[in-house]
């Protein structure tokens, strides 16, 4: 059902913002007054809000179309450009003061201040009008109406629903993810996804993250709305589902969790995608999870892309080998950890000593070692006809075996220096007689380095031992 996600058109209807992040150092303690003085190094700027929830489905091939409000700035001409970058369609009203802005700053591994720049807004009746005017046109167009509240104004009592009652009228799936604690807006939806906080806001009183006690405040919520299905989300313990008269329990997916941000539009994105390819509710909710699962281990608001999901089904633990997309993304993440990313590269057409040794000490130099490895058409050029003993895919997945290597890519020319451009590495290591000033792509590279082979083993060799290639 994955092949049909490409098919599936999602509306997101909610709060829109701009996360900003700013990345730097602190190296002392300002005379000022007690606080850190941080030396700014980089800063990025990504979808957040409901535009992370339609980020999130577009980066699944999913269509993606937004509406919301912003303001008239220069956050919402950035907005925009980062929307129409990512390819989802949107509706965006200026009837903000100004675009919901959250900035973050950010030393090392650890977040040191949000700020967030915002006003209060409640609609005029004729903003209002025209609000659900465009949203009603827009559900008849796709598959699944999410609203992604963030109780920034947008999502108020009328609004919410006049498109609810829209959405089931013409008989489609109305996902909600709340933020307040008067959920009676939400009356008549098909599904509300709230976390475990949200759940006891609604039902008055705080509720420990036991199954059992789960279980009777579910029960209790279902009890006081009129909705079809209640899906909490309960960090550590994963997922509750409730429809009524039964409890479906998905425990997390998580093997590392390094922020949180976002993880819930994750979780209604996928949602909404995988329900409308076609998945049982029980189906597209496992999905998700193992969608929050990977979000999680991110740094910062960061989407789910699909090749990372199909990944995780696929279940190939073993197998290390990335696109250069996938490899690119994964890389941004680890820096904005702080990780050192080491490269290097190779045919390793027949492991042997001197690959492990070599490897093993690549790895020592940093956080992260990544392989370039030479497809089979640029290994024939180098090597002759003959070779390589083993294709590519028999290479990288030996190569996936070692515990030192991390990541593996694969290049179709004589060099990695193409790849070497995008990746960027702190640490580029050559084997060999080399000088750093020789090595190819060494510009790329905050640092080269050479190792030394160990004599007397290569593949070349150990072919003539064999008694060469027949």
């Amino acid at each position: 059902m994955f092949e049909n996600f490409s098919k599936c058109k999602i509306l997101v209807i909610g709060d829109v913002m701009l996360d900003t992040y700013l990345y730097g150092n602190v190296g002392r303690i300002s005379p000022e007054a007690p606080v850190p003085i941080i030396n700014i190094k980089r800063e990025s700027f990504v979808l957040g809000g409901a535009a992370n929830v339609a980020n999130n489905v577009a980066k699944l091939k999913a269509k993606s179309t937004l509406i919301g409000l912003i303001g008239d700035d220069d956050n919402a001409i950035l907005l925009k450009n980062l929307l129409k970058e990512e390819n989802i369609d949107s509706k965006l009203f200026p009837f903000l003061s100004k675009t919901i802005t959250k900035t973050r700053i950010v030393s090392g591994n650890q977040q040191l201040l949000r700020i967030d720049f915002e006003d209060s807004f409640s609609f005029n009746e004729i903003d209002e009008k025209k609000f659900i005017e465009v949203a009603k046109e827009e559900i008849a167009k796709n598959d699944i109406v999410l609203i992604s509240d963030y109780a920034k104004g947008v999502c108020n009592y009328n609004v919410c629903k006049e498109i609810i009652k829209e959405t089931k009228k013409q008989k489609k799936f109305v996902i909600i993810d709340p933020k307040k604690k008067d959920w009676e807006r939400y009356e008549g939806a098909t599904l509300i996804t709230p976390n475990l906080k949200e759940l006891s806001e609604f039902i008055g009183e705080s509720i420990p993250n036991i199954d059992r006690e789960v279980e009777k405040a579910l029960k209790e919520a279902y009890s006081k709305i009129s909705v079809d299905y209640l899906l909490v989300t309960r960090s550590e313990k994963g997922m509750t589902l409730y429809d009524g008269k039964k409890f479906y329990n998905f425990p997390t997916e998580a093997r590392e969790v390094y922020d949180v941000s976002g993880a819930g539009d994750t979780v209604i994105a996928t949602l909404s995608v995988a329900i409308a390819s076609g998945m049982s509710l029980e189906e597209a909710v496992y999905t998700a999870n193992k969608a929050a699962g990977v979000v999680v281990a991110k740094a910062g608001t960061a989407p789910i892309y699909y090749d990372e999901l199909i990944r995780v089904f696929e279940k190939q633990k073993l197998n290390k080998l990335l696109s250069l997309d996938e490899l690119l993304i994964v890389l941004d993440d680890l820096k904005k950890k702080g990780k050192r990313i080491v490269f290097t590269n190779g045919c390793f057409d027949i492991l042997h000593r001197g690959h492990i040794s070599y490897l093993f000490e690549a790895k020592r130099l940093g956080d992260v070692l990544v392989i370039g490895l030479n497809s089979d058409f640029s290994v024939k050029r180098l090597k002759g006809e003959t070779r390589p003993i083993n294709n590519e895919f028999d290479r990288a997945l030996l190569l996936s075996a070692l515990e030192m290597v991390d990541y593996i890519v694969l290049f179709n020319e004589d060099t990695p220096y193409e790849i070497l451009s995008k990746i960027k590495p702190d640490i580029l290591v050559k084997g060999g007689d080399y000088k750093p000033e020789q090595v190819v792509g060494r510009e790329f590279a905050k640092e080269t380095i050479i190792l030394n082979f160990i004599d007397g083993y290569s593949t070349t060799s150990i072919i003539n031992k064999a008694g060469g290639i027949k």
